[in-house]
């Protein structure tokens, strides 16, 4: 099998699970802005699990990365245009970026960035996994993986599917990715800020009377939102498919719990926030994501 290149911008949790995978058969290139992390990862490789480690070449430099025939975006949502910017004019134009990020936004950043006619595919994943270490990451389960396109081509989707696949990361594609889009940004929504301004994990949506109440109503404001998109949800009953995806992951601490933990920016801008700039431009009301959008934002400056 030939050895591809494959760049990875972010070295986060989800960054070494995916650049774990990779690499065992490609030459990946992890792309991180901290110096520690990239100095980790030169010296011990990514490691998930019990797993071996795998050797990647990690840089600060997007420049060691231009020449990459796929390119994966891994960072926060409102890093995405600062991290895909310098490889303006440097990719060939037939070159996959894949973004599984989460948030609105995150395509218009890369356009943006890239130009409107770039081979963006975008998608969402049930992988899960915790950073351990620099470069090291513990796997939450086998997800899978679903892409569609934001203007790449059915044979670029097709190409990143089996680069996926052949890593032994379950793949899929949706012809119209939008209900998967907003599928998890309903659930993102619901729990994610809920839980960390409780600072608990994720069972506490559903095991306390007002915690749920309160996801329950930003759910529904989303699938207020999505109905006036032409956005069709993959689930009649938004709560209880937010209740669903908890039971899958009840003992979990959500990423935004953690950042707000680590005093790192949070994604509830692209979130929540996302969710009522878009309601806005909808004429629809969304009281509740715009007030834990601000409590969100007054916590991280507390911090």
């Amino acid at each position: 099998m030939m050895r591809l290149k494959v760049a990875i911008l972010g070295a986060g949790a989800m960054g070494t699970l995916y650049g774990y995978a990779l690499a065992q058969h490609n030459d990946v290139t992890m792309v991180d802005v901290r110096q520690d992390v990239v100095e980790d990862i030169a010296a011990s490789g990514l490691v998930v699990d019990d797993g071996p480690p795998r050797r990647v070449t990690a840089t600060q430099d997007p420049a060691r990365a231009f020449g990459c025939a796929f390119l994966f975006v891994f960072v926060k949502a409102g890093d995405t245009l600062a991290a895909v910017r310098p490889f303006a004019r440097q990719l060939n134009p037939s070159t996959p970026i894949v973004s599984l990020q989460n948030g609105l936004g995150n395509e218009e950043a890369i356009k943006a960035a890239l130009g409107e006619r770039v081979a963006l595919v975008v998608g969402i994943t049930t992988e899960g996994a915790l950073a351990v270490g620099r470069g090291q990451a513990r796997r939450l389960g086998i997800g899978s993986t679903v892409l569609g396109s934001a203007g790449a081509s059915g044979a670029t989707l097709q190409s990143v599917a089996r680069l996926l696949e052949d890593a032994g990361l379950s793949t899929s594609i949706a012809y119209d990715i939008r209900p998967h889009l907003w599928g998890k940004l309903l659930v993102n929504a619901a729990i994610s800020p809920v839980a960390a301004l409780l600072d608990r994990r994720n069972e506490a949506i559903v095991n306390d009377a007002d915690a749920a109440e309160l996801a329950r109503a930003i759910a529904a404001e989303v699938a207020a939102v999505a109905r006036a998109l032409r956005i069709h949800l993959p689930t009649a009953d938004p709560w209880e498919y937010v209740r669903e995806t908890v039971a899958a992951m009840a003992e979990q601490r959500n990423s935004m719990t953690i950042d707000l933990e680590a005093r790192r920016p949070t994604e509830i801008e692209q979130i929540n926030g996302g969710i009522a700039a878009a309601g806005r431009r909808a004429g629809v009301p969304t009281p509740y994501n715009d007030a834990v959008l601000r409590l969100i934002r007054a916590k991280q400056r507390s911090r």
